[in-house]
């Protein structure tokens, strides 16, 4: 079983420096610098292409890094391979069960395939089914599993051989927001009871806020790092969104009246001030121009990003250039 490492307690259960993955002369990954510590929840936050799961495939292992350095559970990812896959569990974006077999059933070859004890399996399987809440399930076929279930059952998956450290790459991608929420308790909960390290990459704001870290990822570089809390806190302002007849001339008129740099943010505008709700009124004495609707809103994690990037998550994934590093992601990812 994968429990025995060669960490101490004081060492970090992750450690990244100058890492750098460049694929002929598109550079996915820009010279990171972070560190997990043990059983810390941490998360990758940004919009597809912005090299998250570029890191999380460098980590496990899955690529090799350009430049740099990373260990993971004390071992070095380049040099010490082997031993890096034997502490680490993964569940992947895209779905890797086969879906012909039990839950049992693929349980037990991963086991195998991991080297787990024979006398071990039959509990440890018991114990990881439970965790989820699929126990009742084993022996149904994957096949007729809903999204949400067989989401859970790659997490026990990727738990069967005690890893110390837990990779997620986008684990609720695709699920309803209400089985989002559930598959979130099982991660919390199962962090809790195996004292494990647990990274996820996300793109979602409300499942970030999960974690007891985030490193918001851009462009293939980190651009913010800290707790949720800290992040939102260091904003500063609140969010004002307008809609107006004339974007464009909102924007101007923010700027020459207010002295207020306003953006074009999914249809909108918005723009960040002090104490929002006072501004308001101003607002609308002031501005000049008919005001459709108002909204204000406490500091977010889109915010945050806002702040970092000059735009939100979700423009950011339906910007043309990010678009295009997406694509040659994928085709990279194809090609190795």
């Amino acid at each position: 079983m994968a429990n025995n490492t060669k960490l101490d307690s004081n060492q970090p259960a992750i450690s990244v420096s100058k890492l750098v993955k460049q694929f002929d002369d598109f550079e996915a990954v820009k010279g990171v610098d972070f560190e997990v510590g043990q059983a810390e929840v941490f998360g990758f936050l940004g919009p597809n292409g912005a090299g998250k799961s570029t890191t999380i495939n460098m980590l496990c292992t899955l690529l090799k890094p350009t430049s740099g350095v990373a260990t993971v559970a004390g071992y070095d990812v380049v040099r010490e391979r082997d031993d890096v896959r034997r502490h680490i569990g993964l569940v992947f974006q895209d779905p890797t069960l086969d879906s012909y077999l039990t839950a049992a059933q693929n349980l037990k070859l991963h086991a195998e395939l991991y080297g787990v004890p024979s006398h071990l399996v039959q509990p440890r399987m018991e114990q990881v089914l439970k965790m989820v809440g699929l126990w009742d399930r084993k022996d149904g076929t994957v096949q007729a599993f809903s999204g949400g279930m067989r989401r859970r059952l790659e997490i026990a998956r990727g738990l069967m051989h005690s890893p110390r450290v837990l990779f997620l790459d986008e684990p609720t991608i695709g699920l309803d927001p209400q089985t989002r929420r559930s598959i979130w308790g099982y991660i919390r909960e199962l962090q809790q009871r195996e004292e494990i390290t647990i990274f996820m990459t996300t793109h979602y704001m409300d499942e970030a806020e999960w974690c007891d870290r985030i490193a918001i990822m851009d462009s293939g570089q980190i651009v913010a790092l800290d707790t949720p809390e800290a992040l939102k806190a260091g904003v500063g302002t609140d969010r004002v969104t307008i809609q107006t007849d004339d974007n464009d001339a909102t924007i101007d008129a923010l700027r020459e009246r207010f002295g207020v740099d306003g953006k074009l943010s999914e249809g909108a505008v918005s723009f960040g001030v002090p104490e929002g709700e006072q501004f308001v009124p101003r607002l609308f004495a002031e501005l000049g121009l008919p005001i459709r609707g108002v909204s204000v809103s406490r500091p977010s994690l889109d915010d945050v990003f806002m702040s970092f990037t000059g735009s939100t998550i979700r423009d950011a994934e339906e910007d043309p250039a990010k678009n295009r590093n997406r694509a040659m992601l994928q085709m990279m990812g194809a090609r190795r």
